[in-house]
């Protein structure tokens, strides 16, 4: 009866509450352990936009708005790498048109991001993981023109997975590694996990402390397999776009309260 009565009102009388809980949530987790890698799979979009009964390009939109707020997030709390899954190597074989609509996104975004003062003023690197040889030539460009003006910078690393996939960067890292042994330049005696790290999309890029997954789905698809071996992982049933400061804080602070062995 009282959740009812409480769905009917407006969500604006709650925002004095959530304000408070937001500010004490944040003040515990700046006094405590700050992960130094956050990983997302922004899972949710389409799903949130079906809700809404708008097409999926609306929710994709709504995703890489909410992306922009989580940067901040992260830049505010000093966390140094942010590492988001946009588009799978699977996502492909979506339809065409939501494909299209997807690429036309990324190109925007990429070009906006060479313009963006906050970029800039905080120091964001940009990179992008992934086969690009399966992107259209106008969304490399983007990407490229991005990483060039942002190459210098070391604040902040936002690594974009776009045509990602895990059990993909694992093959071209071995086919790489082949490819030098039989050139001599690598012994097989040579090859540990230290090596291949060195061959990965992001050579020696640092594991994440934390992986995320919103939209309620509990599964890594195909996301960083040789370098979440030991992440803390969450799972959060909100669609990405309505993904809250308060569940990113919330997720944090159970982060600070478990205790990570690594297998010890």
């Amino acid at each position: 009866m009282i959740y009812r009565f409480l769905s009917h009102v407006p969500h604006i009388l709650f925002k004095p509450a959530y304000d408070l809980y937001e500010d004490y949530l944040l003040e515990r987790v700046k006094s405590g352990n700050m992960p130094k890698h956050v990983a997302i799979i922004m899972d949710g979009n389409r799903r949130w936009a079906r809700k809404l009964e708008k097409p999926p390009w609306y929710g994709h939109y709504f995703g890489s708005q909410k992306l922009e707020e989580i940067i901040e997030w992260c830049i505010d709390l000093g966390i140094r790498t942010l590492t988001v899954y946009a588009f799978s190597t699977e996502n492909f074989k979506r339809k065409p048109e939501e494909v299209n609509a997807l690429m036309n996104l990324f190109e925007q975004k990429f070009k906006e991001l060479v313009e963006d003062e906050r970029i800039h003023r905080h120091g964001v690197r940009v990179n992008v993981i992934g086969r690009r040889d399966l992107l259209p030539e106008n969304v490399r460009k983007a990407i490229e023109e991005a990483e060039w003006a942002t190459r210098k910078y070391s604040d902040f690393v936002l690594n974009v997975a776009l045509a990602y996939g895990g059990r993909s960067e694992i093959a071209d890292a071995v086919r790489d590694i082949v490819r030098d042994a039989l050139e001599g330049k690598v012994k097989p005696e040579d090859v540990d996990e230290d090596l291949i790290k060195r061959y990965l999309y992001y050579p020696n890029m640092p594991d994440p402390d934390i992986v995320i997954r919103t939209g309620g789905e509990e599964r890594i698809s195909n996301f960083l397999l040789y370098q979440i071996a030991y992440s803390e992982l969450f799972f959060v049933d909100v669609y990405f776009p309505e993904f809250r400061k308060i569940d990113f804080l919330r997720i944090i602070r159970e982060y600070q309260k478990r205790q990570r062995r690594f297998g010890r």
